[in-house]
This record gives C-alpha cells, structure tokens and sequence, in this order.
C-alpha cells in the first residue's frame, strides 16, 4: 500500500504542511517512520481521514483547496465495481468528486483505496488521471 509524506498529505488534503503535521501530532491521523525518519501515513488512514476533513471534520479555518484548470488532485476513498461498470470517489481537499467509469478502465489504471489519482472536470463529465 502507498504510503505519503506529511508534504504530500498536506497538498491532497488542501491545507498546509504545518496543519497536517499538526493533525498527526495531535492523533488526528495515524503515522510511521521510513528507513530515512520521515513521517509517512498510510494511503488507506489518509483516505478515511480525508473523507472526515471533506465532511468538514478538520476543525480549522483553513482555506479550502483551489484547482486550476479543473483539475483536483486527491485521494481515492472508494471504488466500486460491477460487471461492466465501476464508481471511484476521489477526496481532493474538501471536493468529493465521483466518477462513473468502466470496469475495465479501473483495471487499466489499477485503482485502488488510498492511492493519489488526479480527477479531471469537463462539463458534467469527471475524468480519472493515475498519479
């Protein structure tokens, strides 16, 4: 499973590096050390904990996160396939976007809970880009 630094933590969920290194010192998100020091957190407790903080958990007067171009790097929180079509939610800051996609297309990129992936907006139409 994917593991993010508090860096890249912080630019999925839209806020400082010193808010989320706040929010792991405080227990809000559970973290680890790498062979090198650095604090990771686990993909999957970053996407729980991202979900909580989009919901308007956070608890803090951050700003909220601002794509451009349309754009929202975040975190997927769930994927749900079927037969032949799949849904996968990305939580980019405090936007939940969903996606409804084909199975094989999911496959393709290989997405999974906790990974970084990009959601794309056109219209009506959320595309999914695999970071």
């Amino acid at each position: 499973m994917q593991s993010y630094t508090i860096g890249q933590a912080a630019r999925l969920l839209g806020v400082s590096p010193d808010t989320a290194r706040r929010w792991a010192d405080a227990g809000r998100v559970a973290t680890h050390r790498d062979e090198g020091g650095r604090r990771l957190i686990d993909g999957r407790d970053l996407a729980a904990f991202s979900v909580e903080v989009g919901q308007g958990g956070a608890g803090e007067d951050d700003e909220p996160y601002t794509s451009a171009r349309n754009a929202f790097p975040g975190i997927v929180t769930a994927v749900k396939v079927g037969d032949v079509a799949a849904q996968v939610e990305i939580q980019a800051g405090p936007h939940r976007l969903v996606s409804l996609l084909t199975r094989e297309a999911v496959e393709e990129l290989g997405l999974e809970v906790g990974m970084q992936a990009t959601a794309r907006v056109k219209s009506t139409n959320v595309h999914i880009d695999r970071a």
